[in-house]
């Protein structure tokens, strides 16, 4: 659709139409990507195995040589042991009466290279190899205690264990002498330690390949079913009709669904009790609009009829007279609506000073009151009330009021409109008392109702100004109470007060210094 001006200049589609220029333009709303609740599971579950997975690995490889140093530990304790018990002094000299059997079985091994030295009393050399590293204790441990220790030979990582060996123990040793102790070490390569504990890592590894595929599978199969009682909500709700607001069984859906269901049933009875509200208000609002259009037509058809201007007149009287009753009902229906769409997100709360919004209110209704010859007054007191609040609103509510209190008080009445404060409570007081008959304790829980009108009361209205006070007043979390006024004495008229409780702000200045 093109809106290049036409040559007999007719109006284009976007002139006819505000919306119509923007029907080339894309406004889809973004689209947020949303998150897979069965892919945050898996996530949730899979990543800590793979995190832990290498993790048991390490664990497991330093479990394994743990286990493989243990055996090969205690075969070097007792290599070390017995070669200390061949070692023996003979005539002053260190012997190591060691069986040619047993020095080729620590010299010869299939996988292992097999170490040992024997160091005299005064550091000399005796037998085995000779560049095998000493050690290096700080402090001497006892004699005949063996220790291990991890060194390297030959540019070859070692285990080795050694031994302090007494030889006063020798039965050819003089006893006179000082103690002669003799080092005896046997030292081997980790060759076998490390082909153990690989061979402990494969037998527990390995499995895992094959489990931990087989794990995954059966998690897989577990979430996909778990998560099928939420698939098959998903499709019972899609093949809903779309005005079918009624509960959602729940008595087919896991108990960790259940609050689920059970949330979207209240919603589904919420929306379905303010639907009804919304046709019953529409269906009161047509019935409360088809009497003054009705004698909109009525007046207008009788004017064309009539040819005498007095009779004209009349009618265009009674027909002024329904147009502004048609535009007063409009005008409270817009109100309405409007008070049940405010949010505080659309119009945030403001502190605002009670009693100047009053007056100016009040002041809006002086030329009102004085063509009903009524007496509209207004107090307040020496000092300001804060109260949080929208200001629109406030004085919607309070002209509703005063409204509503100029309609029922006859002629020669008078409407007092009231601001003070309760300081105890941290309270702002806003009242509105007039002179009329008054509301039978009976109606007063009524007369917030929606086009609610008191039998015989004989005065023309809408039934909607009450309505949309106690809307705003909910909006404000403020409270609408309906007294008797106590300056009547007539039990006749014994006229009423509203009284709308909302919560102060702050305390006055001058409580504070009293205080």
């Amino acid at each position: 659709m093109s809106d290049t001006p036409r040559e007999d200049g007719s109006p284009t589609a976007s002139e006819l139409s505000p919306l119509a220029a923007y029907d080339d333009v894309a406004t889809q709303p973004e689209e947020h990507i949303q998150r897979s609740l069965f892919g945050e599971i898996l996530d949730w579950m899979l990543v800590p195995l793979l995190l832990l997975w290498p993790m048991s690995i390490a664990i497991t490889y330093l479990v394994a040589k743990s286990i493989a140093n243990h055996p090969f530990d205690r075969a070097l304790d007792d290599n070390v042991i017995v070669l200390a018990q061949q070692v023996k002094e003979v005539n002053g000299k260190v012997v190591p009466q060691l069986p040619g059997p047993a020095r080729d079985i620590l010299r010869a091994d299939d996988i292992d290279n097999v170490f040992f030295q024997i160091i005299g009393p005064k550091g000399e050399f005796i037998d085995g190899d000779d560049d095998l590293p000493l050690p290096v204790d700080e402090e001497r441990p006892p004699t005949g205690a063996v220790k291990l220790r991890n060194d390297t030979m030959r540019g070859t990582e070692v285990r080795v264990a050694y031994v302090y060996v007494d030889l006063r123990r020798s039965r050819n040793a003089p006893k006179a002498r000082e103690p002669y102790v003799a080092l005896v070490q046997v030292a081997e390569t980790l060759d076998k330690r490390a082909q153990l504990a690989n061979e402990i890592i494969k037998g527990v590894i390995l499995p895992q390949f094959i489990i931990l595929p087989i794990a995954l599978a059966l998690v897989w199969f577990a979430l996909s079913r778990g998560l099928s009682p939420l698939a098959e909500l998903q499709q019972r709700i899609r093949a809903r009709r779309p005005d079918d607001l009624s509960p959602i069984e729940s008595g087919q859906v896991p108990e960790e669904i259940s609050p689920l269901v059970r949330s979207l049933n209240d919603l589904l009875e919420r929306l379905s009790q303010s639907i009804e509200m919304q046709k019953r208000f529409i269906a009161d609002a047509a019935h409360q609009m088809k009497t003054p259009l009705a004698g909109m037509r009525m007046q207008s058809e009788l004017a064309l009829r009539e040819t005498r201007p007095d009779e004209i007149h009349r009618s265009l009287e009674q027909l002024s007279k329904s147009s502004e009753t048609a535009t007063r009902l409009v005008n409270q229906l817009l109100a309405l609506a409007r008070a049940e769409n405010e949010t505080p997100e659309s119009k945030p709360l403001m502190p605002l000073e009670l009693s100047e919004l009053a007056r100016n209110v009040v002041h809006d209704w002086v030329q009102q009151s004085f063509t009903q010859r009524i007496d509209l007054g207004f107090e307040q007191p020496g000092h300001p009330i804060m109260v949080t609040g929208n200001a629109v609103m406030l004085r919607e509510l309070l002209s509703n009021l005063i409204d509503n209190a100029l309609r029922y008080t006859p002629a020669g009445g008078s409407v007092t409109v009231r601001v003070r404060a309760n300081v105890t409570e941290e309270q702002a007081i806003l009242e509105v008392e007039d002179t009329g008959p008054g509301i039978p304790p009976a109606e007063r829980g009524h007369v917030f109702e929606r086009f609610y009108r008191i039998l015989g009361s004989n005065v023309e209205g809408s039934g909607l100004g009450l309505s949309i006070v106690r809307e705003i007043a909910q909006q404000h979390g403020a409270t609408v109470e309906i007294y008797n006024n106590p300056h009547c004495h007539d039990p006749k008229r014994p006229g009423s007060l509203f009284r709308v409780i909302l919560r102060m702000e702050q305390r006055p200045d001058f409580i504070e210094d009293i205080g």
